[in-house]
This record gives C-alpha cells, structure tokens and sequence, in this order.
C-alpha cells in the first residue's frame, strides 16, 4: 500500500491559531500554523473567523455543553461506521488552497472534498494525521515574500502569539 509520505506529503501538526485586527489588519486576519513534524518548515493558512474560532477553542482545550458543527461531522462519520484516517492539504485551487478527508468506512475509503479549514478542525477532533502537498508548501513560501499586506501578516503569524479565547465570550 502507498502512503501518503511515499508520494512526497510533509507531515504536519496544528501549532497555533493566531489573529489580528486593527490596525494591524483592517478588517481582521485569521490563520492557522502548521508546523512540519519531523522538520522545521511551516504553513501559515489563512482562514475565517468562525474557523478560526472553533480551531482556536479546540486547541485550548474548552468544552461546550452541546455538540458544534465539526463535533456534529465528527459524530456523522462515526455514527456511520466510518474514521478520518488522514486530512490532506493537497492542491491550489483558483488561489486558494484545497484539501481532501480521507474516511474509512464499511464500503471502503473514500475522499471528500473539503476546506483546509474544515478538515483541519475535524483533524483536531478526531486527532487525525495532517500531510500537506511540497507544492502547497512552496505556494505558502511564495505567498509570504514581498511587500504586500497578506506577506507581512503571513510572516508575522508564524512567530505571534496563538489566539486566546475568553470562556465567557465563547457561551
């Protein structure tokens, strides 16, 4: 059987959520860090708030009374006899970056299409693997250099602080 670091995939692990707002970002900026586990690269992936969010309180550990949606996805595919093996980041679709959930299930594997974003906040759910593709990698290498705003902001969430967010604000 091939895996997925067979073909070239780097795998990686969720560090961070970080945001920023004004005036550093005039509209707010949201992007989740990947660091490379057995190197020292990382993707800096920008995602939306409501993402961010979810991501952000699962990395921190917090509990809701009720399921929320990637809890409720999570449950779905287990419920249905199947498991995330793997989430991939796999390819640049249009400027933005696509990924694939891998599921097991009784008629087999099958691959669903899907945002980094969600597939990432379902890999932390079900602590599924996380690989991204080397020309995923290069593109966020291309994306931080230069003078533009996004640059400046992709640089700076590598080294930022993760995101924190307040109980109260998350009930």
């Amino acid at each position: 059987m091939t895996t997925t670091t067979d073909v070239g995939f780097i795998e990686m692990r969720i560090a961070k959520v970080v945001a920023f707002g004004p005036p550093l970002a005039k509209d707010g900026f949201h992007a989740v860090i990947l660091d490379e586990v057995s190197g020292d690269r990382h993707l800096a992936i920008e995602i939306g708030m409501n993402e961010a969010f979810w991501l952000g309180a699962r990395l921190q550990g917090m509990q809701f009374g009720r399921p929320m949606t990637y809890q409720l996805a999570a449950a779905l595919v287990e419920g249905l006899g199947g498991q995330v093996r793997q989430v991939r980041i796999d390819r640049v679709v249009d400027g933005a970056y696509a990924a694939t959930v891998e599921v097991a299930g009784p008629q087999g594997a099958r691959s669903v299409d899907a945002r980094p974003s969600d597939a990432l906040n379902l890999a932390a759910i079900v602590t599924a693997p996380v690989f991204v593709s080397p020309q995923v990698i290069e593109d966020g290498e291309r994306r931080k250099e230069g003078d533009s705003g996004e640059a400046w902001l992709l640089r700076h969430a590598l080294t930022a602080p993760a995101m924190k967010i307040m109980k109260d604000k998350a009930q």
